[in-house]
């Protein structure tokens, strides 16, 4: 799966890259929902991550893109922004255990099957303080047809995320996009508490 995210990056533009911040996280970073020390979960080119640090937050990106992670580094260089970006397993974030009191998730959830969702689910628990907050952002069943990323209903988001967390609220949403005719699929953005 990794080869097949760094060969829509070394491309061009992959769908999912807007050229800004997905607007559902930017109005979560204007009400202060995102706060403390925050990881971007396949942060992509930077622009979520870029966003939250120029609203003065720390942040942290991981992709286990190279080149993802090279373009987040230039635009951050470029914007005169300091940020960390890695090249990071969002399945096994072991290395940044219990460090973080937010992580973001625009457009990753969704791409894991049945058997990698409890790996996803252990691995940002890892990294989340107690009390911290996940705020993930996926295609939800509410999307007609079948082209792009899987869709995920609100059950297999609360399923995942039992052991360990509170879901706090999933409320229907929109993930933009570059998508031809899809500017913006049907999501859902789950709010969920680690305890």
């Amino acid at each position: 799966m990794a080869d097949r995210f760094e060969t829509a990056y070394l491309e061009g533009s992959p769908p999912w890259d807007i050229g800004r911040a997905q607007p559902e996280l930017a109005s979560l970073v204007e009400a202060s929902r995102i706060s403390g020390r925050v990881i971007d979960l396949g942060c992509g080119s930077g622009e979520n991550a870029i966003s939250f640090a120029m609203a003065g937050l720390e942040v942290v990106g991981v992709d286990g893109s190279p080149a993802a992670i090279r373009q987040a580094r230039d635009k951050a260089g470029k914007r005169g922004v300091s940020i960390r970006f890695d090249v990071a397993d969002v399945l096994d974030l072991g290395e940044h255990r219990k460090s973080f009191d937010t992580a973001t998730d625009s457009g990753v959830f969704h791409v894991f099957d049945d058997e990698d969702r409890p790996r996803y689910e252990h691995s940002v628990r890892g990294v989340l303080r107690p009390g911290g907050h996940l705020f993930l952002l996926c295609f939800s069943e509410r999307q007609p047809g079948d082209c792009g990323p899987r869709r995920v209903t609100q059950r297999e988001l609360r399923e995942t995320f039992t052991d360990g967390w509170h879901v706090d609220r999933i409320d229907a949403a929109h993930l933009a996009t570059q998508i031809e005719g899809a500017q913006q699929v049907e999501a859902w953005l789950a709010a969920m508490t680690r305890l």
